[in-house]
């Protein structure tokens, strides 16, 4: 239902654009969110997109991150800008809140080397 990617390894600096296409049912009139999960460390919320395509964004990515979405497509953006070693780790798409029986897909892996 949730597919990432775009993942992969940058220098610190650097950039990575992610892509998620999720399914109609969960994405349809969904505030769609991304989600870092860094090594050892529970999945945090980054960034979030309502449907009609305001964004809004958790303060450590503010200015270097920008989420988008394409409602004719299903698939919501991380656009990755000026990266740092911190934002090491996978990264996932759902819904913007997620519930406790939402299912998540596999994230792609982002490593950031300084």
């Amino acid at each position: 239902q949730l597919q990432a990617s775009g993942g992969g390894l940058a220098q610190a600096g650097g950039s990575l654009r992610l892509s998620c296409v999720a399914s109609g049912s969960v994405f349809s009139g969904s505030t769609m969110g991304w989600y870092h999960q860094a090594p050892e460390n529970q999945r945090l919320w980054v960034a979030g997109v309502t449907v009609d395509g305001t964004s809004y964004y958790e303060d450590s990515v503010k200015g270097r991150f920008t989420i988008s979405r394409d409602n004719t497509k299903n698939s919501v953006y991380l656009e990755m800008n000026s990266l740092k070693p911190e934002d090491t780790g996978v990264y996932y798409c759902n819904r913007d809140p997620t519930n406790d029986d939402d299912e998540w897909g596999q994230g792609t892996q982002v490593t950031v080397s300084s």
